[in-house]
């Protein structure tokens, strides 16, 4: 079956990288899927379409700039014999010359979606030693077609670019995806989804300014430090000045206090300010008032179809 939406493709991936260990957010910097080991510092990015296109691949090989381990994931639709996305051996090479992993997912009517690895993600050693990679490479190749010829030429500048590869990757990797490993530290949980378009994504300033939210919602209004000391984010007063989402408004010098659109950003975010106000013994009567309420929602809600 076909998927209608780019969407639905990410609870599969999510999951196949949940079980080999990962910790998944959506929409992180831009990128459809990012995934991290507790403990490493070297992330996995996923760019997903429901088809194999130019712009997917060139946004693949973009998202290595970065230093992480890059993947391109489709569907595999079963109706589409012979179009051009279908030809997944001749695809799988390609991201294999780039170095980007691939994979498809198989979506079935009576069972769970089905992940098919085509491609790991590795440094494209083949494409590098075709067009002269190191200096190394090409001498070592140059050496082996002498003796064994092409295929021996070309397995030596595999295995020469593969160690330089190996010995810079480190380095690389650390310093490309720093932003990317800030972002995903500062949010404290997955609450978008990936591929998801006109929606608003929570993301780690949004998440610092739900917690001043929180904190004027339920002790009135505040100066920037005794934000800082209720909830220890870091910057709250560039987060009040800047009033991206308009929440907050001053009521006095270097005191703000909420707004009406910062009071309705509470209810709109709940399920992100209600793990923070988890955290907050001071925020546990909003979190009760808010669970009272949700449950009396849904009770009303359920009057209704009745």
């Amino acid at each position: 079956m076909a998927v209608k939406l780019e969407t639905d493709l990410y609870p599969p991936v999510k999951a196949f990288f949940a079980n080999r260990g990962y910790e998944v957010k959506a929409e992180v910097r831009g990128c459809d899927l990012v995934a991290v080991r507790p403990g490493e510092d070297e992330p996995v990015i996923v760019e997903m379409k429901k088809t194999f296109t130019l712009p997917l691949l060139l946004q693949g090989v973009d998202r290595q700039r970065t230093g992480a381990d890059v993947w391109l994931a489709v569907e595999r639709n079963r109706t589409k014999k012979g179009a051009h996305n279908q030809r997944f051996a001749e695809l799988s090479a390609l991201c294999g010359r780039l170095g980007l992993g691939f994979m498809t997912v198989t979506f079935f009517k009576t069972k769970e979606p089905v992940i098919e690895v085509w491609r790991e993600p590795g440094p494209g050693a083949r494409a590098y030693a075709l067009r002269g990679g190191p200096g190394s490479a090409r001498a070592g190749a140059s050496a082996a077609a002498g003796e064994a010829g092409a295929e021996a030429a070309v397995r030596v500048a595999e295995e020469a670019f593969a160690a330089g590869y190996a010995a810079s990757a480190g380095g690389r990797k650390r310093a490309g995806a720093k932003p990317l490993l800030k972002e995903f530290a500062g949010r404290s949980g997955d609450y978008n989804v990936g591929g998801s378009l006109r929606r608003k994504l929570v993301t780690a300033y949004r998440e610092r300014a739900i917690q001043c939210a929180l904190a004027l919602a339920c002790r009135g209004a505040l100066a920037p430090r005794d934000i800082r000391a209720l909830t220890g984010c870091p910057n709250p007063g560039s987060v009040l000045r800047d009033n991206h989402y308009s929440w907050f408004r001053k009521r006095g010098r270097g005191v703000y206090e909420l707004t009406r659109e910062g009071e309705a950003a509470l209810r709109e975010f709940g399920e992100v300010a209600s793990v923070w106000a988890a955290k907050f013994e001071w925020a546990a009567d909003w979190l009760a008032a808010r669970a009272s309420g949700s449950a009396a929602a849904e009770t009303g809600a359920a009057a209704e179809r009745k």
